[in-house]
Order: structure tokens, then sequence, then C-alpha cells
């Protein structure tokens, strides 16, 4: 499946500029856990931040649109694709920091979720056991302020690095300039985390590797797996989505390859094979019926990439 309305001269210029660092026509659904989905038109894996500035250069001299893809466990790409540069951040940026004395964490953006809440908790740290069922990676979560079980980034974060495509420059950021709120922060489109720095306590009970377990018991007997991405809204204020949507009585509801989970209410599942297309309508047709018949403006909490609207 490839990308449309591609602009191929822009393109050409880019790869001149890149060189071997880009890959062409990558399929992006496959990076994804939602699994659906279209092409890019380049691929980039960056390992160092010279190779940031390459993909800075080539979005400043060609106007090509760039998507930091991360872990892919938050995003829903249109099966038309993406007619730009995706980059996604290497094991250069896995890197991790722990200092037990002062309780402090410095993780790179490419380290996951789970495995930093597990290694925090075994070296007697706590304030990250929530992190232990967020199938993402510390880049994304920076940016959309992830959390669950009682927790979120804003809650430990202290300062990020953060590279800027518009100016070619990294720079570093508190917590109190992210903005952050619920399941948003102040990064920007043109903005890639590099790295954060996070303040947790030490773990004066012993119960962080209890809290794990019981988060990821409870996530086994109440969320799906299979291909998904997680919630898909955001919930209003009077109670969560999937106990909204649960209450329409949605679980089941199929268009085409794609359904809401007869599990959790709040998740779509893609069939293998299936398309992006049948997803995002399933989507739509829940945030419509929840408008129609109680009022609420449900507001998706996985990026949708190449849809309208």
């Amino acid at each position: 499946m490839s990308v449309v309305a591609v602009d191929a001269a822009a393109v050409k210029q880019a790869l001149e500029i890149l060189g071997p660092l880009a890959q062409t026509e990558v399929n992006l659904g496959v990076l994804t856990t939602y699994r659906v989905g279209g092409d890019t038109a380049l691929y980039i894996e960056a390992q160092t931040v010279q190779d940031l500035e390459a993909v800075a250069r080539a979005r400043n001299e060609t106007g090509l649109p760039v998507l930091v893809i991360g872990n892919g466990s938050n995003l829903l790409i249109a099966d038309t694709g993406f007619p730009g540069i995706t980059v996604a951040t290497g094991k250069h940026f896995e890197t991790i920091k722990i200092d037990r004395e002062t309780a402090t964490v410095y993780a790179g953006s490419s380290v996951a979720l789970p495995s930093l809440a597990r290694r925090s908790v075994a070296l007697g740290l706590s304030g990250f056991e929530w992190a232990v069922g967020v199938p993402g990676s510390i880049g994304g979560a920076v940016r959309m302020n992830a959390g669950g079980h009682g927790g979120d980034m804003a809650g430990v974060l202290t300062e990020v690095n953060i590279f800027n495509l518009r100016t070619v420059s990294s720079e570093t950021k508190t917590n109190d300039e992210l903005a952050f709120s619920y399941r948003r922060s102040a990064v920007e489109q043109d903005q890639i985390i590099l790295a954060a720095t996070l303040q947790l306590q030490h773990d004066e009970t012993g119960g962080g590797a209890k809290a794990l377990s019981e988060i990821v018991q409870w996530r086994r007997e109440n969320q799906p797996g299979g291909q998904n991405a997680g919630s898909v809204f955001v919930n209003p204020e009077e109670e969560t989505s999937g106990e909204l949507l649960d209450r329409l009585g949605v679980k089941g509801f199929r268009i085409g390859s794609a359904q809401v989970s007869a599990k959790h209410a709040n998740f779509v599942q893609a069939d293998p094979g299936g398309s992006a297309s049948d997803v995002d309508a399933v989507i739509s047709a829940l945030a419509q019926r929840v408008l129609l018949e109680t009022g609420i403006v449900l507001r998706t909490e996985i990026r949708r990439i190449g849809f309208e609207g």
C-alpha cells in the first residue's frame, strides 16, 4: 500500500539530504499496535542527534511534514499513509541512569515504560508503578502526559530534553513549561523528545512489587489484547469513557474489519489484515452516538494520522 498526494520533488530533495539514513515507502501500520494503515514516503530510525539534525534540514528545506512515531502504541495511521518523513528514535535513545540515593531517574525517549517501571521498583523506588501497564515509550508518554492507576508523567517528571526541528537545536524544559493537563502537554509537532528526568521516591514500605503485580493482573482481567491502541477516548468529567460507552451498550459493535471490544467498551479492535478506515469509522460512530444520546463531546486519546476532523 502506498501513500497518496506525495510531493515527489520534495521527497527526492529530502533523499538527497538524508542519504542512506532514509528508507522509502515503509509500511507504518506494522510499526503500530493497531497493525493497520499505509506507507510513509520516507522513514528514518534516528540513532544520534546528528541524525535528527539531518531530518530537521530535510524538513526545513523541503517543507515535508514530519511524524514522530515512538513505540506506535497510540497511533492510528490512515490507509493512505503519511506523505512525509516518519521518524523513530533508535537504540542510542534507550539510555537509563538511576541514582538510588536521590531517587532520580534519567531515561531516553525510546525507553519502554513497563521496563522502566519494573527496573525502578527492583531498585527500591516508587512512584512509577502505574507505567507497567502502559505499552508506550518515554517520548510518547511525555508528549501525551500518559498515565493510569492514579499516576501520570506530570506527577514524576522534573525536566525533559527536546530537539526542535524548526530551530535545529536542543533545549531543556521544566515540568511547568510543559503545561501538562489530562493527556496533553505543550510539546509541539516540530519537537522531538530526547530524554526525560523523573523524580521518584524511596519505597519505604516495600509495596512496589505488589503494586506492579496488581496492575498487571487488573489489566489482564479487564482489558483486551490483540490489535488495538488502548483506550480510544479521553475520560469525560463525570465518568470514564469505558463506563459511558458500556452504558450505551456498544460492546461488539462492528463496522467491516473493526469492532468495539467485548471486554472493554473504550477499546476498538482491528482484525488481522483489516483497514484503518474501518477502525476510524467505528471511532467516529461511537463519538457521534455519545454526542446524540448524552450531549458529551468525546476527545480521542489516540493520534489519528491522515484522517479528516
